[in-house]
């Protein structure tokens, strides 16, 4: 099968190379799934299970890419849940080749039906901007309805998820960014929208919760201004300050098949738009994840048509 291999660290995106790998089998309780669409996030090649498994063994080459949505082909021992030639998507796991191929093993407790009106490309945006979305509004932030959020990168594949649900959940959102993000946010629902280079967030006043995708300084500035028992929520790392008299939870998004579930049914009904920015085949994946101009939205790679 054809498949994006990376196999130095130093080298980031540009040591990105389209080869042929062999196809993958299912172990225990995997599928495998025949790849229509793919998506990849930029720090990937930061992180340590692109290079290493659990044990901290190298395992390279490795394919990166952990969103798909697809047609399962086979099923491993034990496997239930799924059926063969079933529409899927999902999110893959951190220390096994992902997704970036025409085929990719999945253990199948991490996809969920994909419904057959929903395009293989959307089904492949939504997993990770989704449930990052999702996890940390209303798993970790426990919000609630009348809250006041400031949604960082409001315009981007996470933030403009965040927003749009926040809104959906009876909440005030603050998107913030760059000036040229300002009608993009505010599209997606944002209330107000700061202007990070040229605007002072302080401005906004307290507020309940704060959805950072940024950290350093901004997260710094966010987290004063959490009210009491509010909470900073981040996708960075641990936050460098911790609100007064809050919360400050920093975690790592999970697969979760009810979730998906409920994010995709919002998709069908018109509640939840995707951010899709670039769309392009795997011949030509390489080329896109080394653009020469900032690309806004998720980019997607299409595998099969």
């Amino acid at each position: 099968m054809k498949a994006i291999v990376v196999t130095d660290q130093a080298e980031g995106r540009a040591g990105m190379k389209l080869v042929e790998r062999p196809e993958p089998q299912a172990s225990i309780n995997d599928v495998v799934v025949q790849v229509y669409a793919s998506g990849f996030v930029n720090t990937e090649l930061g992180w340590p299970s692109t290079w290493t498994d659990r044990l901290d063994r190298n395992r390279t080459p490795s394919i990166p890419g952990h969103e798909l949505a697809g047609v399962v082909t086979a099923l491993g021992y034990g496997t239930t849940g799924l059926s063969v030639v079933q529409r899927v998507f999902g999110l893959t796991d951190w220390s096994r080749d992902g997704t970036l191929a025409e085929y990719a093993a999945v253990e199948a407790r991490n996809l969920a039906p994909l419904p057959g009106d929903v395009d293989f490309t959307v089904g492949a945006s939504l997993p990770i901007s989704g449930l990052t979305a999702w996890q940390g509004l209303i798993v970790h932030g426990r919000l609630q309805a009348g809250q006041r959020v400031i949604a960082h990168g409001a315009a981007g594949a996470v933030g403009s998820m965040v927003t749009q649900l926040a809104r959906e959940f009876g909440a005030y959102v603050i998107g913030t960014g760059r000036a040229a993000d300002r009608q993009p946010a505010l599209a997606f629902g944002a209330n107000e929208f700061v202007d990070l280079d040229n605007e002072a967030l302080e401005d906004v006043g307290e507020v309940d919760l704060v959805f950072d995708l940024i950290g350093g300084d901004i997260g710094k500035r966010s987290a004063r201004l959490v009210r009491a028992g509010g909470t900073l929520v981040s996708i960075v790392g641990p936050s460098e300050a911790r609100p007064v008299d809050g919360l400050a939870v920093d975690f790592v998004v999970e697969s979760d098949r009810a979730q998906l579930g409920e994010i995709v049914q919002r998709v069908r009904d018109g509640r939840l738009r995707t951010n899709i920015g670039t769309v392009s085949p795997l011949d030509d994946a390489v080329t896109t994840f080394n653009p020469t101009e900032r690309r806004p939205g998720k980019t997607i790679i299409r595998v099969r048509r």
